[in-house]
C-alpha cells in the first residue's frame, strides 16, 4: 500500500509534465482533446455504437423491438457455437482505425479504451465468469510482440474483478491472415487451429467464458474456439469486442 501510495505520488507529480510535452489526442483523428483515451465529440459522434435489442445467439442488433430470445435469420438456419457477440461499435473505416493503431501501430493504451467500454457487457454475466483472450499462436506473437486480446482482457479483468486465464485454449497451427478471405475459407483455416490443455478443464467447467477479441468479422475464429471451450466443459462462450462487422458490409 506504500508503495502505491508512492507511486500515485510521483504519477500526480509527473502529469503536468508529460500532458504539455504530450498532450491527450483523440486516438481516431489525433485533435488534441481534454484527457487520455477520449475521443473528441465529432468521431464520437461518427462511432456507430451498438445496443439492444440484438440477436440472443449472435448478438447482432435488430432494426426494432422483438420479444426476448428472438434470433436471427442466419441464427436460425446456422446456429454459432458461441451464445452472443457483444460489440461496443460497428466495424467501419471510422472504428477500424483504433483497432489498426493498436496492432499495428503500437498504441497499446487503447487496449484500455477497449476495456472500458466493455465493461458495461459484463454487469450482465455471472460473477464467477472466466475472461479468456483469443490467442496467438507464438510466430504471430513473436513477429508483432503482444497479444491486443490479451491486453484487452488483462484491462477488463482488472476493472471487473472477473478470472483471467491466458492459457485456456491454444493456438497450435500458425495459420494465415484471414482478412483476404471468404467466410468459409476462414472457417476452414481455423476449424482445428485451437487446442485446450488438460490443465485449464478444471479452471472452466460449469463457467460462463467471456472470450475477448478486437474484432468479430464473420465469427469463424470465435466459433472455433468456443467449440473448443465447451468440449472442454463451459457452459456459455460470449464473445466481447471493439467492433462487429455487420451482415452486408465491407469485412477485413
Amino acid at each position: 500500500m506504500e508503495r502505491q501510495g508512492e507511486m500515485a505520488l510521483i504519477s500526480a507529480i509527473l502529469k503536468p509534465a508529460l500532458d504539455f510535452a504530450l498532450p491527450p489526442r483523440c486516438p481516431i483523428c489525433g485533435i488534441l482533446v481534454d484527457n487520455d483515451n477520449r475521443f473528441c465529440l465529432g468521431c464520437w459522434q461518427e462511432l456507430r455504437f451498438l445496443s439492444e435489442p440484438w440477436c440472443d445467439s449472435c448478438g447482432v442488433p435488430f432494426a426494432f423491438e422483438r420479444t426476448v430470445g428472438s434470433v436471427c435469420l442466419n441464427c436460425l438456419e446456422h446456429r454459432p457455437a458461441h451464445d452472443g457477440v457483444r460489440a461496443v461499435v460497428a466495424y467501419d473505416d471510422h472504428s477500424a482505425q483504433l483497432v489498426t493503431r493498436l496492432k499495428y501501430g503500437g498504441r497499446l493504451g487503447l487496449a484500455r479504451l477497449i476495456a472500458e467500454h466493455l465493461v458495461k457487457f459484463s454487469l450482465a454475466v455471472p460473477r464467477d465468469s472466466v475472461i479468456v483472450p483469443v490467442p496467438l499462436h507464438r510466430w504471430r506473437l513473436w513477429s508483432r510482440g503482444f497479444n491486443q486480446s490479451v491486453l484487452i482482457g488483462r484491462t477488463l479483468a482488472e476493472f471487473t474483478g472477473l478470472s483471467l486465464e491466458l492459457d485456456a485454449i491454444c493456438r497450435k497451427n500458425a495459420t494465415p491472415p484471414l482478412y483476404s478471405k471468404s467466410a468459409k475459407q476462414r472457417q476452414k483455416i481455423v476449424k482445428d487451429a485451437f487446442t485446450m490443455p488438460g490443465s485449464s478443464r478444471a479452471l472452466i467447467a460449469g463457467k460462463t467464458i467471456v472470450l475477448v477479441d478486437d474484432v468479430y468479422t464473420t465469427g469463424s475464429t470465435s466459433n472455433a474456439c468456443a467449440k473448443v471451450l465447451k468440449q472442454g466443459g463451459a457452459d456459455k462462450v460470449l464473445v466481447f469486442c471493439w467492433a462487429r462487422v455487420l451482415a452486408g458490409e465491407d469485412t477485413i
